[in-house]
């Protein structure tokens, strides 16, 4: 009786498995860490957590802190509402969330190639037998007259 008084010995594996089965007391709504307890509000904050991003692209889904939200723009759901824009997923959209946003962009970057495609017409150079470099057009004009 006197180790039983003392809380020695004996089972106490009924207190135990209570103390496991009670509900967690999380009032600020942190998540919960690898040990199912939550995790301490001062890394909640460190880690940003308390922001959520949402991605339009994705279906309006929400990402809980900047890393979920940077790390998500690899996933699939991101590739795949990308894919389905018919707009390549490539490093040029990291951080475009909106989809008029990133139709804009590739349309923009679409022109761009397009204005820095080679054109023969204006941009190809002949070198006459004096070393004179000199645009296709004006070597072609030259030639037609005899002076090269």
């Amino acid at each position: 009786d006197e180790k039983r008084d003392r809380g020695e010995g004996g089972d106490d594996s009924d207190e135990d498995s209570d103390e496991e089965d009670a509900p967690i007391y999380n009032p600020k709504g942190v998540p919960l860490g690898w040990d199912g307890k939550p995790i301490p509000y001062w890394l909640f904050k460190l880690h940003g957590l308390n922001h959520f991003y949402s991605c339009e692209i994705c279906g309006n889904e929400s990402y809980r802190g900047r890393h979920n939200f940077e790390k998500h723009f690899q996933d699939s759901k991101h590739s795949y509402g990308m894919r389905c824009l018919g707009i390549p997923n490539t490093r040029h959209f990291h951080g475009v969330t909106k989809i008029e946003d990133a139709q804009n962009l590739w349309n923009k970057l679409q022109h761009a190639v397009e204005d820095s495609a080679f054109d023969g017409e204006k941009e190809e150079e002949y070198e006459d037998s004096h070393g004179n470099v000199l645009t296709r057009k004006t070597y072609e004009d030259l030639a037609r007259q005899g002076l090269l």
